[in-house]
């Protein structure tokens, strides 16, 4: 990861303002070109396990830095990192995918599905309670939790079972979430370490059977 996105996003989030921005687009240019590049490199190297994905544009990936406020609160017009979804429709796509978080003393990276539309909430819900020994086998292998010894993101999740479920079901921990990803943290200075993308997409690659459940429930 080159040293220009962190120095630039770390000057941002004291400078969070359009006329500094813009006094600065020559620097934030140089940081997304930067961004870009890494983007494609791990756009080729999740595409080793995941074709659909080899196929895509970085411009398909990437998220814009400029903020909704519209129905915000914070009203500071810009995003405090760079980021990008990877699916098979980019960062457009509905299905779980893989993501990439850059921001100084916060990047990490994700896979799964956040917060999907009720539907969608449904059917893996249902694939859950029809598979849960397969689903079980999935997030117990252990390549997956040597690069994910947390598990999975348990904080998102309704206290009561979901309407149609029983409290007793084995898989009812799981029932409740409301979101599924699995996250790892990196330091700065790991992001700095020029084989960060391969690391980070041999971390991805040990999801694949995660995200292809996921993705199996929606079709």
């Amino acid at each position: 990861m080159d040293k220009s996105i962190l120095h630039f996003l770390a000057k941002l989030q004291l400078h969070n303002d359009r006329s500094w921005f813009e006094a600065k687009r020559q620097d934030y240019e140089k940081a997304r070109a930067a961004f870009l590049i890494s983007v494609e490199e791990m756009i080729r190297e999740l595409g080793k396990f995941e074709p659909a994905i080899g196929n895509l544009q970085p411009k398909n990936c990437v998220f814009r830095i400029n903020r909704d406020v519209r129905f915000s609160k914070d009203k500071r017009p810009y995003k405090n990192n760079m980021a990008a979804y990877f699916n098979k429709d980019g960062k457009a796509g509905e299905g779980a995918g893989y993501y990439m978080h850059i921001e100084p003393g916060k990047s990490f990276i994700g896979a799964g599905i956040w917060v999907p539309e009720s539907k969608i909430l449904q059917n893996i819900r249902q694939e859950l309670d029809y598979n849960f020994p397969a689903f079980q086998k999935i997030i117990s292998r252990p390549g997956l939790k040597k690069h994910f010894p947390a598990g999975i993101t348990q904080t998102d999740k309704l206290l009561r079972p979901p309407k149609g479920y029983d409290a007793e079901n084995p898989a009812i921990e799981f029932l409740k979430l409301k979101s599924f990803l699995f996250s790892k943290t990196y330091t700065d200075a790991e992001l700095m370490d020029k084989s960060w993308v391969k690391s980070a997409a041999a971390a991805f690659k040990s999801l694949k059977p995660f995200i292809d459940f996921l993705n199996q429930a929606l079709d």
